[in-house]
């Protein structure tokens, strides 16, 4: 095709065999569009294409990935809002004839078959090195390891006790990746061995950063999990059940260090504060921390 239909925060270049989305870089433009400068999403990669109604006078033309086709997407685990989508280009309402154009010309260039789930990345995940801060560590990844540092302002004492870490993607099998945006989000890396469970909360465990208000944005976490998980999957085969998200065994914390407690009820009165959490939420998670006492 070769033609660019541009909308707001993006323009899409329709090619032979792809489509190169162009994010914009401007103080309205989402900061993970940013972050992401440019993508190129091979044909094979889109199981649908869609065009619906969006807000105040808008039309939203949307490129559904395969599941299992981008590891941006799988790190996200739909977490990710509509606003920040990187496969929704948003038009004003009056361009909907033009859209539904480029859709129609878009879906009879999609391949006839092989729009179910992918065993392998079709598109390419953000390039290492990478890194970010978090609420209790500072997280690098330069390719071949991951590394966490932790920080004596917001680190656990399991973590202090445990030391800096480093992880080759050759012992992992994948990572969990809770939006900073809810409440306890956090990167936790999954082990394929490890020589005792990985503690259920992720402030306990030192293959694992938090987040907190300011620490560890979208823009920032997210590609660094994507560029993980893309490199722990061509590091070698996983086996059945490994992957995002993958069940790993956990240990019940009975009992933690006071410290830990007030560390975590202070991370709550932050998130209050900005208005993040309601009374009746601040009240209720802060009572259930004082329980484990």
């Amino acid at each position: 095709m070769g033609d660019v239909l541009a909308g707001f925060h993006a323009a899409w270049e329709f090619e032979s065999d792809s489509v190169l989305i162009r994010f914009e870089r401007g103080i309205r433009t989402p900061k993970l569009y940013q972050a992401l400068g440019e993508r190129r999403i091979p044909l094979e990669a889109i199981a649908a294409v869609t065009l619906s109604p969006g807000k105040r006078g808008t039309v939203v033309l949307h490129a559904v990935p395969r599941p299992g086709a981008d590891p941006l997407m799988e790190a996200a685990a739909g977490q990710l809002k509509d606003g920040c989508d990187p496969y929704r280009l948003v038009l004003p309402a009056e361009r909907e004839t033009l859209a539904e154009y480029y859709a129609d010309e878009l879906r009879a260039l999609l391949p006839a078959h092989d729009r179910g789930p992918c065993d392998r990345y079709l598109v390419a995940a953000p390039e290492a090195p990478l890194q970010f801060k978090a609420y209790d560590g500072k997280a690098s990844f330069d390719g071949k390891q991951v590394s966490f540092r932790w920080f004596w302002t917001g680190a656990s004492s399991a973590k202090w006790k445990a030391g800096d870490q480093s992880f080759p993607v050759t012992d992992l099998c994948g990572i969990e990746w809770r939006s900073p945006e809810v409440f306890e989000g956090h990167l936790r890396l999954l082990r394929r061995e490890s020589p005792v469970a990985q503690p259920a909360q992720a402030d306990q465990d030192p293959a694992a950063v938090v987040f907190g208000l300011g620490y560890g944005p979208v823009h920032e976490s997210l590609p660094f999990a994507a560029s993980v998980l893309a490199a722990v999957r061509a590091s070698g085969p996983l086996a059945p059940g490994d992957g995002v998200g993958a069940s790993v065994a956990v240990a019940a914390v009975v009992r933690r260090d006071p410290a830990d407690i007030a560390d975590r009820i202070r991370h709550l009165g932050e998130l209050h504060q900005a208005g993040l959490l309601t009374d009746d939420e601040f009240t209720t998670k802060k009572a259930e921390l004082l329980a484990e006492l």
